[in-house]
């Protein structure tokens, strides 16, 4: 589905990916996690073409998309959920759902089944429809960043540090509702994620970035049990 290969991605004269390979097949979760400054969130800015890497080549479906331009890439199939929610804070919770739908230029009767849909999923985003995001809760306002995302139907979809600030309950939610995605919509993901427990948990297979470099990857169970990734991520 999705191919990663050799890539190195620089900001300025500081590099942040350091010929890194990946891959991501159809129906799966593919983990990937590292301390504060490892990569994780260049990697995804790479895939989404928000910066391009000098090297290497990132290829979905097949196709080459390593210097597509990010409303494209979005067009292509695979939604970026990034870290720290970022939804638009000035418009109503409907209003952010539409503007994730907005490359796909849903029909109205396209356009309303998806909001029943993400209400469905999400019932408090249906309560507060008419609310400016602003005004949501830290968990609300992630659970409005991924509906937000859902709205394109995507073919891939990528998740940066969706437990980041939330309260433990929430967060139990967040990743049930990643896993649900995945096992019931087969849509493919991709979870960048501090907390290594609940990434290796819910994950098929697992890689580990640091300074840049993917130093191992693998079966996510395997990995957990791995006495050097308890020791560096899962306090063990």
């Amino acid at each position: 589905m999705l191919k990663i290969n050799g890539i190195s991605t620089f900001y300025g004269k500081v590099q942040a990916l350091n010929n890194v390979s990946l891959e991501v097949n159809e129906e799966e979760i593919v983990s990937i996690i590292g301390a504060n400054g490892a990569g994780k969130s260049s990697l995804m800015r790479s895939i989404m073409g928000i910066v391009h890497p000098q090297r290497g080549t990132i290829s979905f479906k097949g196709e080459d998309i390593t210097r597509t331009k990010t409303n494209n890439i979005v067009q292509k199939g695979i939604v970026y959920v990034p870290e720290g929610r970022e939804v638009f804070t000035d418009l109503t919770v409907e209003e952010n759902l539409e503007m994730g739908a907005f490359s796909k230029k849903f029909t109205v009767h396209k356009l309303h089944a998806l909001f029943e849909e993400m209400y469905a999923t999400f019932p408090r985003l249906k309560e507060r429809r008419h609310q400016p995001a602003g005004t949501l809760s830290g968990g609300e306002q992630q659970m409005l960043a991924i509906a937000r995302g859902m709205m394109s139907e995507p073919e891939l979809i990528m998740f940066d540090e969706p437990s980041l600030g939330l309260a433990p309950v929430i967060v139990d939610e967040m990743f049930d509702v990643i896993s649900s995605i995945n096992q019931k919509k087969k849509i493919p993901v991709i979870l960048v994620e501090q907390n290594a427990f609940a990434a290796l948990n819910i994950s098929s297979r697992c890689y580990v970035l640091e300074n840049g470099v993917v130093m191992t990857s693998g079966n996510s169970r395997e990995l957990a049990e791995s006495p050097e990734i308890k020791k560096a991520y899962l306090g063990g």
